[in-house]
């Protein structure tokens, strides 16, 4: 199996607000970044996004060095996934889990793989965790030039008004 180490990030301007993912993926000498965002959105949002997207662009099952972030995401995927999973996608107090459609197909992509996930310390010089925030900062920006502020605030209150459990669509 191939062996790829893959660093993300998400963030928002606002929390919620418009957001950006990317994530840098290194398959021996070989880099691909990719990045994208949402004009209404939360930092979880963006941080599990840019994970989907990583694994969603493998094509093989791999060994993987995942490097994130965001506890949220590592512990989520680590700890908290399966007993969401025994629970029908229930919280501890019974509380629909948020981010459910995103971690649920986290879930599904991470199967195929064997990924160790690492945790690493935001805005500490580590380059690809900078390169990834930069690209996502700069998904923002270009989220920021394709709408308006009525735009972008519309969004945001439709966003915030949606419901949080991803059954009620």
């Amino acid at each position: 199996m191939k062996k790829i180490t893959i660093y993300t990030d998400g963030g928002c301007e606002g929390n919620p607000g418009p957001g950006g993912w990317a994530a840098v993926l290194a398959y021996g000498p070989h880099l691909k970044e990719i990045s994208g965002g949402e004009p209404a959105t939360t930092n979880n949002r963006m941080e599990l996004r840019a994970a989907v997207e990583a694994l969603e662009i493998l094509q093989e099952a791999c060994v993987i060095i995942f490097h994130t972030d965001s506890e949220y995401l590592k512990d989520g995927i680590t700890q908290w996934v399966a007993g969401w999973k025994r629970s029908g996608w229930r919280t501890k107090s019974k509380k629909p889990v948020k981010n459910q459609d995103l971690w649920m197909a986290l879930d599904k992509l991470t199967q195929k793989h064997q990924i160790q996930w690492e945790w690493v310390k935001g805005h500490a010089g580590q380059p690809e965790n900078e390169r990834c925030d930069v690209l996502a900062g700069q998904a923002i920006k270009k989220i920021r030039q394709q709408y308006t502020p009525v735009q972008l605030k519309a969004l945001l209150d439709e966003f915030k008004t949606a419901p949080s459990d991803p059954s009620l669509f």
